[in-house]
């Protein structure tokens, strides 16, 4: 018998109205357009500016085009796996918020928490429930309001990040799919990239609040230097482990956190500039929403049997690659 595979069969995206630009930027911190292209190779970011939205309406919202692209009912999908660092409440789960509004009445479903990496992570997720034989439909969601948790005073950060998501649904196939993964997790000790308040350690206060830190706080360089070595090592492992050449690879969907970061992996991994999917230009760093995003942008440019790597890196700290065969 053939092993079972999970195979993409739909995927859908929410960005927010709003554009934040570089521009807007500079009227709020002490940074330029200039110097935040030549760094990161962001020039906007969208917003949910909305104070009534939170992550479970561009999560559903993302969902329900996953679901229409798939042609697939939501009351057909099993499991929900919803990655994100920004939950509308600790409890309940953002994704039990979605499968309420989809209609999603035969699905369970949880969050997932692995920041930058979270898409990556559940995707790996939903298809071992698919190949166990545990789930046949599985809806997998990225979604993150990053400016609910950033200091919009703080340009080592401000600068960064943006609101998004992106989903994709998950078929039980034969052929293609998703046929390997790695994933890798180094407790961050040094807190080089993490939120100082509103867990048990250290739960909310007057004085939490007054010194900001229920928002995101970053080592800016030591990041850099473990994303670009995790992100390149990881991608270039899975490509020998399955006999991958850069010439076999159609495309390389890389988290969108960093422009010289992505170079530096597809340079690791042999991949010319046109097999990478880039628009951190148009959405800056979505932490889980980054990938998805990028499948959505290109999903145009996908053919049948094209070789796909998707790489993360992100809080935790967390990295990984996956290696699929797009059926769509």
């Amino acid at each position: 018998m053939s092993q079972k595979r999970a195979k993409i069969t739909g995927v859908g995206h929410y960005v927010p109205d709003y554009v934040l630009t570089n521009k807007e930027l500079e009227t709020m911190v002490d940074t330029d357009d200039e110097w935040i292209r030549s760094r990161t190779g962001i020039v906007e970011r969208r917003i949910l500016k909305d104070p009534d939205k939170a992550t479970s309406f561009m999560a559903t919202k993302a969902a329900e085009e996953a679901l229409a692209d798939a042609g697939v009912d939501a009351q057909e999908i099993d499991v929900i796996v919803l990655a994100t660092v920004t939950p509308d409440y600790f409890f309940p789960a953002t994704a039990a918020l979605v499968q309420k509004r989809i209609g999603a009445v035969n699905a369970y479903g949880f969050d997932l928490s692995a920041a930058c990496s979270g898409f990556l992570f559940a995707l790996s997720t939903g298809s071992t429930m698919i190949e166990s034989g545990r789930a046949k439909k599985v809806l997998v969601i990225g979604a993150d309001k990053m400016s609910s948790i950033i200091d919009y005073t703080d340009r080592t950060t401000c600068i960064l990040f943006g609101d998004g998501a992106g989903a994709v649904v998950l078929e039980e196939g034969e052929e293609g799919g998703i046929i390997d993964y790695i994933q890798r997790t180094e407790g961050d000790e040094e807190c080089m990239l993490y939120q100082p308040a509103g867990g048990s350690l250290n739960p909310a206060s007057q004085e939490t609040v007054k010194n900001k830190e229920h928002f995101i706080r970053q080592d800016g360089r030591a990041v850099f230097k473990k994303a670009t070595e995790g992100m390149a090592d990881v991608s270039k492992e899975i490509m020998d482990r399955n006999g991958l050449t850069g010439d076999d690879v159609a495309w390389l969907v890389p988290h969108q956190a960093n422009l010289r970061i992505i170079s530096a992996t597809a340079r690791r991994m042999g991949l010319d500039e046109e097999k990478v999917m880039i628009n951190i230009d148009k959405y800056g760093n979505t932490t889980a929403a980054t990938i998805p995003l990028c499948l959505y942008d290109w999903k145009d440019k996908l053919n049948k049997g094209d070789k796909v790597i998707l790489s993360a890196f992100g809080g935790g700290l967390t990295w990984g690659a996956l290696y699929l065969e797009w059926t769509k």
